[in-house]
């Protein structure tokens, strides 16, 4: 029996009422537990075929638990106690919750901002370790972020190679040039995991296993789930819940989350990535939305809004009626332990991908925004001047959007006055998140100037997560893209190209693409950071007034 907790209302009790049934009699869940790669039609199966190794890591992973407990202690003895992580989407955001969630300190270090670099590269670094995660090694994140720390380990009269642990597919080319450079210690995940289901694997296992996670209880908890998700049974809670995400009628594809004391902290951050980067293509998918309890979505429940709420075991079982006040009428209530909840999403969102008919493994809209960038690093183009200049923020943005406007409160009801009825707004920003935490106040207040579901997410992470749902999903959301300039910028060894340059060519290519698919883009440049992010809020706080109130 399995620790989960499931309860769905409205029209998710619909979907699982109209769903659920077929999913069984097709042997959906067993299917999923046995690789079946055939699951999401042939044009899905020959990457399905590779990317179901998933399913078996709360066994498959089990050896590799004794090998980091063993670098764990080593590095300890040595005083090296400071876990730093070079990744990015699936090699940074399920670490990220799990040391969370642990309560253990795992710096995670997934921008290309250079306040966020220079900050994790100033912090005791005498006792650090840097793990670099990627399935490749050709993430240029990544690898500007390990080339930076190589560099700093050396001047500081250390030595790099014993303080660097990699975290690769076998055979990459980032695991042969490893085992070359003489790296304290690489580490093989299965090759046949794409990176945002890799929770369970070496991606997520050894970062937060030298930081302190107790891992082998993490698989445990992912083994009791196991079981109970395999079963082809109408009470599968990874069957009603794939079902609640997709299957509504007409489709609800607005997931706001809220997290209502789970116990498991930043989760929702990574599920977004799970669900949007897996279920966001060919003009279809279902967009999460990382919101407060409280926020706008949740008070007044829009027709394509459909509630999910994270709570923990305690409020699960005690039922509606003890759980906060619940005024919408259609949402899903879930709780488990963290192991049992990663697999759980991860079931859901492909038996999500099979009922929208679409293959939940691929990414065909990311390289986009990669190649825009490689584009604008190579060429160096002259910047683009601004459109418009308000005091510390310049403004720029997609044909016409601008037209009128004097102010930055004028270009933000433009861009809000482009929302179709089913539409969403993605805030995009380009700064050091950890320094920065006062831009995500942004959100709630324009889901409530808007009237409509709004997204935060940190760049240049996003590109690795949601970014596949703004250019593959429906074309319904307005983007606003905020940048900045930086009092110090820091270079790249033997890169013919900076931090600053790197995350601007980021930001900059993102939006070109956008533009390209016809999204209308507002793009915000903080000239001075300090006072630009104050102009900003003061901006967005003016949008429920009347223009030149």
């Amino acid at each position: 029996m399995s620790s989960l907790g499931f309860q769905a209302t409205g029209a998710a009790l619909a979907a699982i009422e109209a769903h659920v049934p077929t999913l069984v009699a097709d042997r959906v869940a067993s299917r999923i537990a046995a690789k079946d790669a055939t699951l999401w039609g042939p044009d899905a199966e020959a990457e399905a075929s590779v990317r179901l190794g998933w399913v078996e890591l709360a066994e498959t992973s089990r050896p590799l638990v004794e090998r980091i407990l063993a670098l764990r202690d080593e590095l300890r003895a040595e005083g090296v106690d400071r876990v730093v992580l070079a990744g990015m989407g699936g090699s940074s955001l399920a670490p990220e919750v799990i040391a969370a969630t642990a309560d253990v300190e795992l710096v995670v270090l997934d921008s290309t901002d250079p306040e966020m670099v220079g900050n994790a590269l100033g912090d005791r670094l005498a006792t650090s370790v840097l793990v670099v995660s990627s399935k490749s090694g050709s993430t240029v994140e990544t690898d500007s972020q390990r080339r930076v720390f190589e560099q700093a380990f050396g001047d500081a009269g250390l030595d790099p190679a014993r303080r660097i642990v990699v975290v690769t597919d076998p055979g990459s080319p980032m695991d042969t040039a490893s085992r070359e450079a003489g790296y304290r210690a690489v580490f093989n995940a299965d090759p046949n995991v794409g990176g945002r289901y890799s929770a369970l694997t070496a991606f997520g296992l050894v970062p937060t296993g030298l930081a302190g996670v107790d891992i082998a209880a993490l698989l445990d908890e992912a083994e009791e789930a196991a079981e109970f998700l395999a079963d082809d049974d109408e009470d599968n809670i990874g069957l009603c819940l794939g079902a609640a995400l997709a299957g509504t009628s007409p489709l609800r594809d607005k997931l706001v989350f809220v997290d209502e004391g789970s116990g498991i902290v930043g989760f929702a951050d990574w599920a977004e990535q799970l669900i949007a980067e897996s279920t966001g293509k060919h003009g279809t998918g279902v967009l999460p939305v990382v919101a407060e309890p409280g926020a706008p979505e949740t008070v007044a429940q829009a027709d394509d809004v459909l509630l999910v709420r994270l709570v923990s075991d305690s409020d699960s079982e005690a039922g509606t009626d003890e759980r906060p006040a619940a005024p919408l009428g259609h949402e899903v209530c879930v709780s488990g332990s963290l192991g049992s909840q990663l697999l759980l999403w991860e079931y859901a969102t492909v038996v999500a991908s099979r009922i929208l008919g679409i293959n939940p493994f691929d990414q065909p809209d990311v390289e986009a925004a990669k190649n825009a960038t490689r584009g604008l690093l190579d060429a160096t183009p002259e910047a683009e001047p601004a459109q418009l200049v308000d005091a510390s923020i310049e403004l720029r943005a997609t044909d016409g959007l601008l037209d009128g406007a004097t102010t930055v409160a004028d270009a933000l009801r433009a861009a809000l006055a482009l929302l179709p009825d089913d539409g969403y707004v993605s805030i995009q920003a380009y700064l050091d998140r950890l320094g920065h935490r006062e831009l995500e106040d942004l959100r709630p207040r324009v889901a409530a100037a808007s009237g409509r579901p709004t997204t935060f997410g940190w760049g240049p992470r996003f590109l690795h997560s949601t970014g596949q749902f703004h250019k593959g999903g429906p074309r319904v959301g307005v983007y606003l893209q905020i940048t900045a300039d930086s009092a110090a910028d820091l270079s790249i060894p033997d890169r013919p190209f900076t931090f600053g340059e790197l995350i601007a060519a980021q930001a900059a290519g993102d939006a070109q693409v956008l533009a390209d698919l016809g999204r209308p883009v507002l793009r915000l440049h903080l000239i001075d950071r300090a006072r630009g992010i104050a102009q900003l809020r003061d901006a967005v706080a003016s949008l429920d007034r009347p223009a030149g109130a």
